[in-house]
């Protein structure tokens, strides 16, 4: 971190702290009950988070009566928006027929059918109540059904399965135990994480996958492949066709299941997920965020042989429990939304209007190559922005932007966005919400890509 980088940043963080002493006494109220006043960690970010107060449409209020223009949605959750008239309409003629029944509902059936007709992959789902029990559920799935349940699980550097499937960029060496293993930061989120024998590959990388199977004959050898195609927390960085095509076909030679995690890119293209756009079918999908409508959400289907193994009309089927799998809330408000509001054709209609940002954005900082300039990876409608010299078309895997961004550029640049309305992630990311298609959505759109251009005009000495 230059010296000039940090000055900015200090007087961007000043200009905070006065625009928000409501949103500081909030947070140290919370600290009185809460670790850091957080009970999600991603939500936090220095000197203090803002207070929401309410939301409506694209639209967030915060206790110091700012309005802000909401880019993050929810971290790829808050598709709808907020507030979507159709959804809270669901919601009241939902409860007024009760919370909780204690017994199977048709709203399950209909929200499984849906789901279905958006990927063909899925002949058969369950619900879970997050994208982190789908993953568990998913992986258990994987080992039971190859018989392997000692197998190992191959994963990927910079990705994200939930809060315990924990893979940060620099764990490689920890997680396949040929680095340090006293004191290492990674050993703790090792420990958080589940109880799996996982071997962290590089993504998009072949040589990496191959060298890692080839090392994993022993101990009942490889029970699953689990990739996220493109990595969320992981920068943005999409898959390549090739790498999905050679995993597919890798899992299929040694009777390994290939898993999907599309909680939060389920919402791509037409709303069947990248793999829709891929031609690769894998055997099992976990699924999360918007398609509960707004409520706690998750799922995993696949093959119908495969899912089998939760039958319970089967002597020797393995349980699955959950108090709210099947909530009624979450059942009814989900089918609504995918029938009614978040289309096939509005999700085209999303995916195209994320790909329009993000190709201006980058138009902004062509021909930067020495410099540390703005590039925005992603896929449609989550974009997600880094400060580094690598062009985008060269970065396979975190490492490729990881190597000189200076992440005090992304905090500089996420109090600026904050001063001129925006509110995104500290770490860049951007998933826009279909409130954002209608015309004056669109118009706040321009307005965010004339920030960012005033934004490199401004600090462009800085990413020298």
């Amino acid at each position: 971190m230059t010296a000039s980088i940090q000055t900015a940043y200090a007087e961007a963080e000043a200009r905070y702290e006065v625009a928000n002493p409501a949103s500081r006494a909030a947070h140290e109220t919370a600290t009185a009950s809460l670790p850091g006043g957080n009970t999600r960690s991603v939500l936090h970010w220095e000197p203090y988070p803002l207070c929401i107060r309410s939301a409506q449409g694209y639209t967030l209020h915060d206790v110091d009566g700012h309005a802000y223009v909401d880019l993050l949605g929810e971290y790829s959750a808050g598709v709808y928006g907020h507030s979507h008239p159709t959804l809270l309409a669901a919601i009241t003629e939902t409860a007024q027929r009760g919370l909780s029944y204690g017994g199977p509902h048709a709203a399950e059936a209909r929200l499984a059918g849906l789901i279905k007709e958006r990927f063909r992959s899925i002949e058969r789902i369950r619900f879970t109540n997050s994208g982190t029990e789908a993953n568990l559920m998913a992986l258990a799935a994987a080992k039971a059904f190859t018989g392997r349940h000692r197998g190992k699980v191959i994963v990927f550097e910079g990705a994200y399965h939930g809060g315990v499937f924990v893979f940060p960029f620099g764990c490689r060496d920890v997680w396949n135990k040929g680095g340090p293993s006293t004191g290492s930061k990674y050993e703790a989120l090792r420990a958080l994480n589940a109880p799996h024998d996982f071997l962290v590959a590089t993504y998009n990388d072949i040589a990496s996958v191959d060298a890692l199977l080839a090392s994993s004959v022993g101990n009942e050898g490889v029970a699953a492949i689990l990739l996220e195609p493109m990595l969320g927390s992981g920068g943005g960085v999409c898959s390549t066709p090739g790498f999905l095509a050679h995993l597919r076909h890798r899992a299929d030679e040694l009777g390994a299941l290939l898993v999907f995690d599309e909680v939060m890119t389920s919402r791509m293209y037409d709303g069947g997920g990248i793999q829709s756009a891929t031609g690769i079918r894998p055997d099992l999908t976990t699924l999360g965020k918007y398609v509960g409508g707004g409520m706690s959400f998750g799922a995993f289907g696949g093959r119908r042989d495969v899912m089998a193994l939760f039958d319970p009309r089967e002597k020797e089927a393995l349980p699955h429990a959950g108090t709210f799998n099947n909530n009624v809330l979450t059942m009814n408000v989900g089918a609504v939304g995918l029938e009614h509001v978040f289309t096939p054709a509005k999700a085209r209609e999303l995916h195209a209007l994320g790909d329009e940002v993000r190709e201006k954005i980058n138009a902004l900082g062509s021909g930067e190559t020495a410099a540390r300039g703005l590039r925005v990876l992603g896929c449609g409608s989550i974009l997600t922005f880094h400060f580094t010299r690598t062009p985008v078309d060269n970065i396979a895997s975190p490492a490729d932007w990881k190597s000189d961004e200076d992440a005090r550029l992304l905090d500089l640049f996420h109090l600026e966005m904050l001063d001129e309305g925006f509110y995104l992630a500290r770490r860049g990311y951007v998933s826009l919400s279909l409130a954002l298609l209608e015309d004056d959505g669109r118009r706040e759109l321009e307005r965010f890509v004339e920030a960012v251009e005033r934004f490199l005009g401004r600090f462009r000495g800085l990413m020298a």
